[in-house]
């Protein structure tokens, strides 16, 4: 083989690698940043690409997938001064490759140090009740501040959230105690609030039943009183007739005195008494007669 034939191979070689080193294939979700001559020229998204070898470089290769950044467990100190334990998950994506190549470092590690630093922030401005009753607050706010600062390192914070928050064992109990108290607070205000209800609706009940009773009584008293009246008013209309039949014929009294006499007589006989005398009225009327007799003589011996 002549030196020729040999120059005419390594040629030949040497452009079948400059060929395939300028072949540039990006996998999908991936983000490859090309710097020519030592300064960036593109960045290559997914699909085929090419580069002029020995003068373009790949110099950084980003993935665009969402990254869990976890958040290691630190204490902190709360506005009430309790030391708690607490521990999130950031997720994140890069959406500006050139700021994520060349305006951070590790964009990961500055996420999870910001992250951190915000939170100690946001508790040590908050109490302990308000931390565990405002963990969405507390998301929200760490959440603007990461996607303001992303802005700068071409990332964008998707979500974050507090996994754990863990308090001092005295503590739990101490607020064990508070919760039982607020419930027998609670138990206690509701039964009495209860019995405050029953006492009401007992002297409604009362009232409603004393108003019906005099209500009753009202209306006993007015039948009565008409009763009253109608038989009054019978009777003056029964009077009024016996005056006017009277008037009209001296039989009718005498008439209605001898009816009585003899219902009065029929009630005499009906009673089984042995020590009863039954006197005519005539008997009576005579009797009656001697009596006056008697004293009128009686008054003229004396003259």
């Amino acid at each position: 083989m002549s030196p020729f034939s040999v120059f005419l191979g390594c040629v030949a070689v040497v452009i079948v690698l400059a060929i395939l080193k300028g072949i540039v294939i990006v996998s999908q979700a991936q983000i490859q940043i090309v710097e020519r001559m030592g300064k960036f020229n593109c960045a290559l998204t997914a699909g085929f690409h090419l580069i002029i070898p020995f003068i373009d470089r790949i110099a950084v290769i980003l993935s665009t997938k969402e990254h869990i950044i976890n958040i290691p467990r630190q204490p902190v100190i709360t506005r009430d001064n309790v030391t708690i334990q607490i521990d999130g998950i950031v997720f994140v994506a890069v959406v500006d490759a050139y700021k994520t190549a060349y305006n951070v470092t590790n964009y990961q590690l500055a996420v999870s140090n910001l992250a951190l630093t915000t939170l100690r922030s946001e508790i040590g401005a908050m109490t302990l009740d308000e931390i565990l009753s405002n963990r969405e607050h507390i998301n929200s706010r760490i959440l603007i501040i990461l996607d303001q600062a992303g802005a700068n390192w071409g990332t964008k914070v998707t979500r974050i959230e507090i996994s754990d928050i863990a308090v001092p064992t005295e503590i739990q109990e101490a607020m064990s105690m508070q919760m039982k108290a607020e419930r027998e607070k609670r138990a206690i205000e509701l039964n009495a609030l209860a019995n405050k209800e029953a006492v009401i609706r007992q002297s409604e009940a009362y009232k409603a039943e004393q108003f019906l009773k005099a209500e009753a009584i009202e209306r006993m008293a007015d039948a009565q009183a008409f009763q009253i009246k109608a038989v009054a008013k019978a009777q003056q209309e029964a009077i009024e007739a016996i005056a006017t039949a009277i008037g009209k014929n001296s039989q009718s009294a005498e008439y209605l005195l001898a009816k009585d006499r003899i219902a009065a007589f029929n009630e005499l006989a009906k009673n089984p008494s042995k020590d009863k005398i039954v006197v005519p009225y005539e008997a009576v009327d005579l009797i009656g007669s001697l009596t006056i007799l008697g004293d009128a003589l009686a008054s003229a011996k004396k003259a």
